[in-house]
């Protein structure tokens, strides 16, 4: 079963849907005795039929036979609802908390692991848990009791075909609690596969432009079908694993239940049972097939679930880099640059070493510099995307490294070479996506910008939309765009 660590990792998701995880409970409770009670109603029908019983005593028992067949289709229709509903609502809450957990990594995580990758890391790795969280728990104790009630109920028909259910019972619990981790191994490597290809295809579809322009198309498509091919094997092993863990618990089953069956046969030649007792230890056997396959089932999907509760545990392991500061202020208004005997290696080849200047408020100083000389270096070291090897970094006075990160962020701003544009119109580039901005103060932007006249000729204004890919704009209005967003900001610190 899952660790400590791992049980308090899901008890922090489950905890605020506690209520409905009872109410869940208590609709799957109340299903199962609606389940054990038919096949009783059903013996009792048959026996009084073979008896001669009057008509309105029969229409009697088959319309509460009727009646229990309702409940237990509506207990499950609603008890089917609540834990999608549970499900959605811790995954969605998980997957809020990997990616502000993103957002706090520094620069060189991001430069290690692909979008793709981590795409597929808050979305694949926990909606293959999803299934863990909505109904794990309470169908593993739920099945458990059905089957339970149900051996108990075919020890009240035949101590015997109790003995001999209640032992292939045993045997198959047994398995599957103790033999499916091979299924984890498996879900876990066919999960990596699927987060190198998520990988692969964002990093070749971003750079499309320089494949085409390098002839690199029948290379990028050989690492593609390499790609691939780890993904068939993994998940064919994956699913092989699978598939025999849940066969094996079928085969069980199919042996008890004709040992159950051939029993019954011979109990009832010698006038032991009767034929609805008969009827009723069969329709027991059969539904003996129901929490065994549930339990594999969940067995299962647990094994392949602890594979996604594993990553995604490593993930929010993962410790920023870059450390928040202890909250000093920056000053108001312009703000003044200084680098103090700042050095910076990436990995082992310094970039910076032993840089000093400073830089006035109101001041604009040019950065030139060959490739790979540190302009964009220094640049994220302002923001604290990375940290110096050495020296400080102050601005307005104050260590950038004891100030929030947060606060630092507001007040430097930066427009890069290639401009990020999202889904959505201008207005919600410019603000991105804050509805707090009037039109008011975006059209003071603008006309600061000296982009009025633009803003007027677009389409539909300030709700024109833009693409994710910024079709309809040339690079330089795009990098307008961005100004904009500066403007709109009131930094202290511009970075162009």
């Amino acid at each position: 079963m899952l660790p400590d660590f791992d049980r308090d990792f899901v008890a922090t998701y489950l905890r605020p849907a506690w209520s409905r995880l009872v109410l869940l409970a208590l609709l799957l409770f109340a299903g199962i005795a609606l389940q054990l009670a038919n096949p009783q109603l059903a013996g009792t029908f048959v026996d009084h039929a073979e008896a001669g019983a009057p008509t309105s005593t029969l229409v009697r028992v088959a319309a509460a036979f009727l009646v229990v067949a309702l409940l237990t289709q509506a207990a499950t229709v609603v008890e089917t609802y609540l834990a999608e509903d549970v499900g959605w609502r811790t995954t969605n809450a998980l997957r809020v908390d990997l990616t502000r957990h993103l957002l706090t990594l520094d620069d060189s995580f991001h430069a290690e692991h692909g979008a793709g990758e981590l795409i597929e890391r808050v979305d694949g790795d926990v909606s293959a848990i999803a299934g863990f969280f909505a109904r794990f728990v309470v169908h593993v104790v739920g099945s458990a009791l059905f089957l339970v009630g149900v051996l108990v109920l075919l020890w009240r028909e035949d101590w015997r075909i109790g003995i001999l259910l209640t032992a292939f019972a045993a045997g198959a619990v047994v398995y599957m609690t103790r033999g499916g981790r091979f299924v984890g191994a498996r879900a876990r490597e066919a999960r990596q596969a699927n987060a190198d290809l998520s990988a692969f295809l964002e990093e070749r579809l971003a750079g499309i432009p320089d494949i085409k322009a390098n002839g690199a198309d029948g290379y990028s498509l050989r690492r593609l079908h390499e790609r691939l091919r780890d993904r068939f094997r993994t998940g064919r092993r994956s699913i092989l694993a699978a598939s025999i863990f849940s066969n094996a618990v079928n085969a069980t089953f199919v042996a008890g239940a004709a040992a159950s069956l051939a029993l019954t046969v011979v109990l009832h030649a010698r006038g032991t049972l009767t034929v609805g007792a008969a009827f009723v230890v069969f329709r027991y056997t059969t539904m003996l097939r129901l929490p065994l396959e549930r339990l594999s089932r969940h067995m299962n999907s647990f094994q392949q679930a602890t594979g996604g509760i594993v990553r995604v545990r490593e993930l929010l392991a993962t410790q920023p880099r870059v450390v928040d500061g202890d909250g000093a202020p920056l000053p108001t208004g312009a703000l003044s640059v200084e680098l103090d005997r700042v050095s910076f290696a990436y990995d082992a080849e310094p970039v910076l070493d032993d840089l000093s200047l400073r830089l006035e408020p109101g001041q604009v100083l040019g950065l030139l510099g060959r490739t790979g000389s540190g302009k964009t270096t220094i640049s994220r070291l302002l923001f604290r995307l990375h940290d110096v090897t050495e020296g400080s970094i102050s601005l307005g006075g104050t260590d950038v490294r004891r100030t929030r990160l947060d606060e630092l962020r507001r007040r430097v701003a930066l427009v890069t070479q290639d401009v990020q544009l999202f889904a959505g119109t201008l207005r919600d580039n410019v603000t991105l996506f804050d509805p707090g901005v009037s039109d008011a103060r975006l059209a003071e932007v603008f006309e600061a910008l000296g982009l009025g006249p633009w803003v007027d000729g677009l389409p539909h204004g300030l709700d024109t939309g833009l693409g994710a890919t910024a079709r309809g704009l040339s690079a330089g209005e795009a990098q307008l765009v961005a100004l904009a967003r500066v403007f709109l900001k009131d930094p202290g610190l511009v970075v162009l």
